[in-house]
């Protein structure tokens, strides 16, 4: 089991099941929704994820008509993601996990906006 939550605590979640692939993503939207170099990532199901406290302070914010940003209106921590055209599927923020494995990163996107700097085994 995946236990995690917002920097102010206010939402925590719980996802019944293991991560098994990470990801990440240097696109400009993630840089900047996360403040960040590149936004960590992982596919999981949504039907195993449940906010065990804090719901009504999740808020939604669509950048593009098919994809929304799910964060906490407390602290702005960035939770998770999710695409209208998978409704199976959301995109967990793994800087939000406080227990449980996460696996090193499997892929990496958006390359071309990678800072040169940073150099990841591939």
């Amino acid at each position: 089991m995946i236990v995690g939550q917002c920097l102010c605590g206010m939402v925590k979640y719980r996802y019944h099941g293991e991560i098994e692939k990470t990801i990440l993503c240097y696109c400009k939207d993630c840089q900047m929704a996360q403040g960040a170099l590149c936004g960590w990532n992982s596919p999981l199901e949504k039907s195993k994820f449940e906010i065990s406290s804090g719901i009504k302070l999740l808020k939604e914010y669509f950048h593009s008509p098919n994809k929304a940003r799910v964060f906490c209106q407390e602290c702005g921590s960035p939770i998770y993601s999710y695409r209208i055209d998978l409704p199976d599927v959301i995109r967990l923020r793994l800087g939000t996990v406080t227990q449980g494995h996460i696996p090193a990163p499997s892929e990496q996107a958006y390359l071309q906006y990678k800072p040169d700097f940073l150099h990841i085994d591939e």
